[in-house]
């Protein structure tokens, strides 16, 4: 079996909750919250689309991620440089690159992100688009709030978000 035909897996313990990593090839595809209600499904469609089995292991592309996490929560890394494996629809990816465009240490609105991409009327399927992000934190769907300012869901739960947005403006 080929290292395209598996998709490798590994649990990373954040400040804020646990994330499990997985890589297909030499790209990861999924930084996902385990308590994440969609967690197993997210898991599961991964392997399906990617027609591979899943196993626990180390990949090197794991333990970049690992490391450029641990340097993200030390406050010492803003972006990441890690090859991804976007796995969903052309929407979907259309709207993760976006959410890769708002700035660390800033929040923006699902409203506003729809104008930006001129899609002022596709709000709510913007906001699905960004709930079904397998890759949390490395594409940062946390910085989406709602329009008045409140924490609106998260996969990783609101305190997480939370978490996150405030270790991002702590700087």
């Amino acid at each position: 079996m080929n290292s395209n035909s598996t998709m490798i897996v590994t649990e990373y313990l954040s400040p804020c909750g646990t994330l499990e990593l997985g890589a297909i090839g030499n790209k990861l595809c999924m930084c996902d919250w385990i308590d994440n209600p969609l967690h197993e499904s997210n898991r599961t469609n991964i392997a399906a689309i990617k027609q591979c089995v899943i196993e626990r292991g180390v990949a090197e592309v794991i333990e970049t991620a690992a490391t450029q996490l641990d340097e993200y929560f030390a406050r010492s890394r803003q972006s990441f440089n890690i090859p991804l494996a976007m796995i969903g629809s052309d929407f979907r990816k259309l709207v993760w690159h976006q959410l890769c465009t708002i700035p660390y240490g800033t929040t923006d609105s699902y409203g506003s992100l729809a104008r930006s991409m001129q899609l002022p009327r596709h709000t709510r399927a913007i906001a699905n688009a960004a709930g079904a992000n397998a890759l949390s934190i490395i594409i940062p769907c946390h910085r989406l709030i709602g329009s008045d300012g409140k924490l609106t869901g998260y996969a990783g739960g609101l305190a997480a978000k939370r978490y996150l947005i405030d270790l991002e403006r702590s700087l």
